[in-house]
C-alpha cells in the first residue's frame, strides 16, 4: 500500500472527524450520524496501517483520534455499587473457575513438593544441620518455641495486616510475572513449599508435627488456595505469551491481563478473610479442632464460592472480563 496516496485519499475524513469531535454536544442528528461513521472507518483505517505499512506519527494521530471518537460515541460510566455486586458474585468467581485447569493442578503439584521436602528435611539428620545449628533448631521446635510463638508475637490486628499485606504482594507478584514465560511464578511458588516444607521437616524431626499442622491449617487452607490461583493464573498468563490461540497475542493478552487484573483484587478480600484467621484465630486459646475447622470452613466456603457461583456465570456466559462496552473497541483484522 502507498502511504502518501492512502493519506491524502483520506486525510479529508480525518480532518472532519476532527472537526466533529471538537463540535462536542453542539452537533446535530446528521452530524452525530456522521461522527460514527468516520469513528468505524478510521478504525479500519488504523488497522490497516498498522498491518501493512506502520508509521509511527500517523499510527499515533489515528490511535489518538480513534480513542477520542469512541469516548464520544460510547460516552462514559461511573462505576457503582451494582459494578461491584457483579464482580463479586459473577466476575471474580467465574475468572477463578474458567483458570481451574491451571490453579487446581498447580495446587496438587505443589503440595506433593511441600509433602516431599518436608519428608526430606525430617528423615535427614545432615539437611536439618545445614539450615541451623542443633541448638536453634530445639529454639524453634521445641514447646513455646519460635514456631508457636510466631503467630502471637504481635498485637492480632496489626499481625493480621502485615500477613495480609505480604501475601496480597506474592499474589499480586504470581499474576504480574507470569507475563515473563512462567519462570518467576514457578520460583515464587518453590519458595513457598520449601519454606512450608522446613516447617514440616523440622517439627516432624522433633515429633510435634500434630502440633504444627494445629497451627498452619487454620489459615493455611485458604491461604494457600489464594497463592494457587494466583500462581496458577500467572501461569495461564505466561503460557498465553507462547501459544495465544485462535486471538491475536496482544488481544490474548489483553484478555487474560484484564482477568488478572480483576483476579487480583478478588484474591486481596480472599488473602484479607485467611489474614484475620492467621491474626485472631490461629493463635488464639481455642482447641486445635476448633481452630482447623474454622479454617475447613473457609476453605469450604470459598470452593463453594466459586463451583457454584462461578459455574452459574460462566454458563451464562461471564469469562471474568469487562463487559462488552467497557472494553476497548477491537480494531477490525485487515485480510
Amino acid at each position: 500500500m502507498d502511504l502518501d496516496v492512502f493519506v491524502t485519499a483520506h486525510r479529508t475524513e480525518w480532518d472532519r472527524l476532527d472537526h466533529l469531535l471538537r463540535r462536542g454536544r453542539s452537533l446535530t442528528g446528521a452530524e452525530a450520524d456522521e461522527l460514527v461513521v468516520l469513528y468505524q472507518r478510521t478504525a479500519t483505517h488504523l488497522s490497516l496501517i498498522q498491518s501493512t505499512t506502520p508509521d509511527p506519527l500517523l499510527t499515533a494521530r489515528l490511535t489518538q483520534l480513534v480513542a477520542r471518537a469512541r469516548a464520544t460515541v460510547t460516552g462514559t460510566r461511573k462505576a457503582s455499587w451494582r459494578d461491584v455486586a457483579r464482580f463479586l458474585t459473577a466476575g471474580f468467581p467465574a475468572a477463578v473457575y474458567r483458570s481451574r485447569h491451571w490453579w487446581v493442578p498447580t495446587a496438587v503439584l505443589s503440595t506433593v513438593v511441600a509433602a516431599l521436602l518436608g519428608w526430606w528435611i525430617g528423615t535427614h539428620p545432615e539437611v536439618q544441620a545445614a539450615i541451623a545449628a542443633p541448638e536453634d533448631l530445639r529454639a524453634m521446635t521445641r514447646p513455646g518455641g519460635e514456631y508457636e510463638t510466631y503467630y502471637s508475637s504481635h498485637p492480632a490486628a496489626s499481625f493480621a495486616a502485615q500477613v495480609w499485606t505480604n501475601n496480597a504482594q506474592a499474589a499480586a507478584m504470581c499474576l504480574v510475572l507470569g507475563a515473563f514465560l512462567c519462570l518467576p511464578v514457578i520460583w515464587i511458588l518453590f519458595l513457598n513449599m520449601l519454606n512450608l516444607g522446613v516447617g514440616i521437616g523440622l517439627m516432624s524431626s522433633a515429633g510435634r508435627l500434630d502440633v504444627f499442622l494445629g497451627l498452619v491449617l487454620p489459615h493455611g487452607l485458604l491461604e494457600l488456595t489464594a497463592v494457587f490461583v494466583a500462581a496458577g493464573t500467572g501461569l495461564r498468563l505466561g503460557w498465553t505469551v507462547i501459544d495465544p490461540g485462535p486471538l491475536s497475542r496482544r488481544t490474548a493478552l489483553a484478555q487474560q491481563g484484564r482477568a488478572a487484573l480483576g483476579m487480583a483484587i478478588g484474591l486481596a478480600l480472599v488473602l484479607f478473610v485467611s489474614g484475620v484467621i492467621e491474626g485472631f484465630v490461629t493463635p488464639s486459646g481455642l482447641p486445635t479442632w476448633a481452630r482447623i475447622t474454622i479454617g475447613i470452613a473457609a476453605e469450604l466456603a470459598f470452593l463453594a464460592y466459586v463451583y457454584i457461583l462461578g459455574r452459574r456465570a460462566v454458563r451464562a456466559g461471564d469469562i471474568g472480563d469487562l463487559t462488552a462496552v467497557e472494553r476497548s473497541a477491537e480494531l477490525p483484522s485487515a485480510a
